[in-house]
């Protein structure tokens, strides 16, 4: 079994610019190949790399390996809709391989970049640590709030498989987010009561209409998206540990086609 782990990578200042010099390279060598391909209209990479590998390596100064990368990544943006051409962003992700990226132990890596190798220490919880003399295939590095991270696929063993002894209904709501077929109810009042609380906040900035209030309300958008992504990730959770402690298997309502299944009257009685 694949799974994903974010590795954050300790830099000093003029090692963020060499990768993030490196990041921009990469991105608009991408957005070059995929403008050629959309013109082309090919999504083959054999054929795409006859046509722009020499240009993007002299226009873009990246290596030959992370030309063949950009390659690759803005075929596999093309491929998945022929009838636009894709665009990057110039801080999206640089695909590493094994030919670019080495570990050097379990606390550093190797990276390439226009300015050479750069060896980086790494910051990892001790969960994760385990898994890292796991690693396989590439990485992605991205950048978010101005630090680096690696993104890297690591192998696990598959967890034992459990033979289910009962089921676990799971009943989906609004008011309750969800309520299991034990009893438990997880209620919705506390995401209720963050909405209220940011939609008055976010009122009255907008009624003050200043430069702060402008970066304050910028601060604010998609946190209560966020934390009812989190509050949900939190009982999903509590509700899979649930049904392994008691050998169950989870069904969920169904209400696929619900619209079709339920009549209803045209006429109500007086």
């Amino acid at each position: 079994m694949m799974q994903a782990l974010k590795v954050k990578l300790e830099t000093t200042p003029e090692q963020a610019q060499a990768l993030l010099k490196t990041m921009h390279q990469f991105n608009a060598a991408c957005n070059f190949v995929a403008e050629k391909a959309f013109e082309l209209h090919t999504a083959n990479k054999i054929e795409l790399q006859k046509v722009v590998y020499h240009p993007i390596r002299e226009k873009f100064g990246i290596s030959a390996q992370m030309a063949v990368r950009a390659i690759s990544k803005a075929c596999e943006a093309y491929k998945r809709d022929k009838s636009i051409k894709p665009i990057f962003d110039l801080d999206g992700s640089v695909i590493y391989d094994q030919r670019i990226m080495s570990w050097k132990g379990l606390d550093r890596v190797s990276l390439l970049t226009l300015e050479g190798r750069l060896k980086l220490p790494i910051v990892i919880c001790d969960y994760h640590a385990p898994r890292l003399d796991r690693i396989r295939s590439q990485a992605d590095l991205i950048v978010r709030g101005g630090s680096f991270y690696l993104c890297v696929i690591v192998e696990v063993p598959e967890p034992p498989k459990i033979r289910p002894e009962d089921v676990l209904g799971i009943d989906l709501g609004i008011k309750n987010i969800a309520v299991d077929s034990i009893g438990e109810s997880f209620s919705g009042d506390k995401i209720e009561k963050v909405r209220t609380k940011i939609d008055d906040l976010k009122a009255d900035l907008q009624s003050c209409d200043t430069k702060s209030a402008k970066r304050h309300l910028k601060k604010l958008s998609g946190r209560v998206a966020r934390f009812h992504r989190d509050v949900n990730h939190c009982i999903s959770k509590k509700l899979v540990a649930k049904a392994i402690d008691t050998s169950s298997v989870i069904a969920l309502e169904d209400l696929s086609g619900i619209r079709e299944r339920t009549t209803v009257c045209d006429h109500f009685p007086e």
